[in-house]
Order: structure tokens, then sequence, then C-alpha cells
């Protein structure tokens, strides 16, 4: 088995009117339960960045902490699932599934095998 994030950019579902995220989360709450059932759910979740809660912070190697990234930047991840699944494959079905439910391009990428972990 191996583990895949399937993910999506901050600002990818943007293009959804408000009045359709209610059915877009009954649908992606639908998908990743369908996920669990198959019994290959590690973790999920998506990220907030609502103007009162946004808590980004950087800490550099030397421990000294700062701001950011900023919520404006396009390369923050919005939402991911993470599963385990036996072949590339089946993480690309699993995507397309969560993209649907989304309405949104899904990013997937195999992590690297750890022989500790």
């Amino acid at each position: 088995m191996a583990r895949y994030l399937i993910s999506f950019e901050r600002g990818a579902m943007d293009h959804i009117p408000d009045e359709d995220f209610p059915q877009v989360g009954k649908d992606s709450h639908a998908v990743i339960r369908e996920i669990r059932d198959a019994g290959v759910f590690v973790f999920g979740g998506g990220l907030s960045y609502d103007d009162g809660d946004v808590e980004h912070a950087e800490v550099a190697v030397d421990g000294i902490v700062t701001d950011g990234p900023y919520p404006e930047s396009k390369e923050l991840v919005g939402g991911l699932t993470i599963v385990d699944v036996p072949t590339r494959e089946e993480a690309l079905k699993w995507a397309a599934k969560i993209a649907v439910a989304c309405r949104c391009a899904q990013d997937v990428r195999k992590f690297m095998d750890d022989p500790e972990m």
C-alpha cells in the first residue's frame, strides 16, 4: 500500500456560487464516507482562511517565528485528503470522485516511503 495526498489550492472553489455550497458540502462528505467505508481513508480536512481566524506562521531553522505565508498566496492548500491505496490508479479514482464533489481539480502526489515509519 502507498499513501497519496489528494489536495486542491485555496481559491479553487471560488467559482462556486454561495447557494451551491450546501450541496457541495453534502457531496464532499458523501465521498469521504465512501473512502472511509472502503478502508483507505487516513486523514482529511479543509484549512481555515477566515479573516478573523488566520493563524499562519513560518518557523525558520534558527527557531525564529514570523507571520506567513499570507492567505493571499495562491500556493496555499485549501483542502486535502490522504488515502492509503495499493496503486496510483486507485488514488486517481478517488481524486476524480473528490473533484466531482468539490467541483474543482485535485492534485495527486505520492508520499515517499520511509522505512523507519
